[in-house]
């Protein structure tokens, strides 16, 4: 008998469903099918591609409510924010599919009358992908659908938290006319699985996204078959509000990028730097502001904060605050807990510290929560030296009317993402992607469908 998974909600710890855990047999075979596949679907005109990518963004919008219950069921996350992830994910698919009919080569001026020269792009190979469980829709469709655009096949595995997304919107790409063996799905553990996708001779091509330490472990077991990698890692993003930044506005745009998806987000703001001359008034502004949200199961209607998605990530948040607190940071909102181990439900209303210090763990530690630590800065140089002071380089956001300040701080946060006067930088149409050890490679934007492409360059002599 197959062992089996349970996907549980978030909100109430109740089991939604069970599904099969693939065996490592299953898993071979289906890398073997995508392999088989591959030089089929390549084959496949760019115009056809497109239009069955069109196809599959069309009925998943059909579906639209259908999916958004089914991720706020097993992510916890408000139905609001859901459907708005539905839009994302096809808006990645919408833009892929446009991408599809606009993979151009180009011819080169030869050094000899008799050589023609041209540079072509043909697809890469089966693309193996590891999705994580705070974006079950989005981040999927933002991997297969430039691998499917460019003639690759793909196969997932989605996070054990949320499979259920990524099991309908690929049954849903099933439907729309993209054939069983070129878009697939496996359950399993991470480590099971991803051993399984480095190490097969079928793939050519690791997509990921989720932690840095994974993702380290990940590159270092593709290396041996020299497999390509594209890494969205972890973030530890700063926010700096300049001394002469717009607060009302500073402040509503720090509550949506600090408390979507209940701060669970490798894009959120982690660290509030804040000039010291109206760190009162902002700390008092956010925290009034973040009294008024309202934290529940993400089918009520009313809430705006959801659950977090499992104990472990609730422990981390609850001692990241304990040990500020310890060290002498002030709780200006928040640091209210709703938890029950054996339920199995786990919530933490949207908090604001103040008085913090580089010292403290919540300085130091990506925070998958809705804490919000603000610390204060003299001098801009100050600030984006606390910016800078982590390894990781994902998301970085700052707000001023200065239009000097912003250049300075535009070109000295290094970051692959800057908001500047903006707490939601992402789209299908942009390169997203992190600096430093927050990743290699981008998703999204026309940078989105090169790694699913190779490079061939054809010289023609004796003409």
């Amino acid at each position: 008998m197959a062992d089996l998974l349970q996907v549980k909600n978030p909100a109430t710890g109740q089991v939604i469903k069970e599904i099969r855990i693939n065996t490592e047999k299953e898993i071979k075979q289906a890398l073997k099918a995508g392999h088989d596949n591959f030089k089929k679907w390549a084959k496949v005109n760019a115009h056809e591609r497109s239009r069955l990518l069109r196809n599959w963004s069309q009925i998943i919008q059909e579906h639209k409510a259908e999916i958004a219950e089914i991720m706020t069921l097993e992510n916890g996350k408000p139905l609001s924010e859901s459907l708005g992830e539905v839009d994302y994910a096809t808006s990645y698919i919408d833009w892929y599919a446009e991408e599809a009919k606009r993979i151009y080569g180009r011819t080169v001026p030869a050094s000899s009358e008799t050589k023609r020269i041209a540079v072509t792009k043909q697809p890469i190979g089966l693309v193996a992908a590891i999705t994580p469980w705070n974006f079950p829709a989005a981040m999927m469709t933002r991997k297969a659908a430039p691998a499917l655009a460019a003639g690759c096949p793909f196969i997932v595995k989605p996070a054990v938290e949320t499979p259920l997304t990524t099991i309908r919107l690929i049954e849903l790409a099933h439907e729309a006319g993209i054939p069983t063996d070129v878009i697939q799905y496996v359950n399993g553990s991470g480590s099971m699985v991803g051993d399984l996708f480095t190490s097969s001779e079928y793939v050519r091509k690791i997509t990921f996204t989720g932690s840095t330490p994974v993702g380290k472990q990940l590159i270092k077991n593709s290396a041996n078959t020299v497999k390509h990698v594209t890494m969205e890692l972890g973030g530890h993003a700063p926010l700096i509000v300049a001394e002469d930044a717009d607060l009302d506005f500073a402040v509503q745009q720090t509550l949506l990028t600090k408390f979507r998806n209940a701060g669970q987000t490798c894009v959120c703001a982690n660290r509030i730097i804040v000039h010291e001359t109206i760190a009162e008034a902002f700390s008092n502004k956010l925290a009034e502001a973040t009294k008024k949200l309202k934290v529940g199961n993400g089918l009520d209607k009313d809430t705006q904060v959801g659950p977090i998605i499992n104990e472990k990530g609730f422990n981390k948040i609850v001692d990241q605050i304990n040990d500020a607190i310890e060290k002498g940071a002030m709780v200006l909102a928040g640091n209210q807990f709703n938890a029950d181990k054996e339920q199995g439900y786990f919530f933490v209303s949207p908090t604001v510290l103040t008085n913090v210090t580089l010292d403290m763990n919540i300085m130091q530690e990506e925070t998958f929560g809705p804490v919000a630590p603000i610390i204060t800065f003299k001098h801009l140089e100050e600030a984006v030296e606390i910016a800078n002071s982590t390894p990781y380089g994902l998301a970085a956001y700052f707000f001023t009317n200065n239009y000097k300040t912003g250049t300075y701080l535009s070109e000295n946060l290094d970051f692959g993402i800057v908001g500047w006067n903006d707490g939601a930088p992402s789209g299908a149409h942009i390169p997203f992607g992190g600096m430093k050890e927050s990743g290699i490679g981008r998703e999204g934007g026309l940078e989105g469908i090169e790694p699913y492409l190779e490079t061939k360059y054809l010289s023609i002599g004796n003409l």
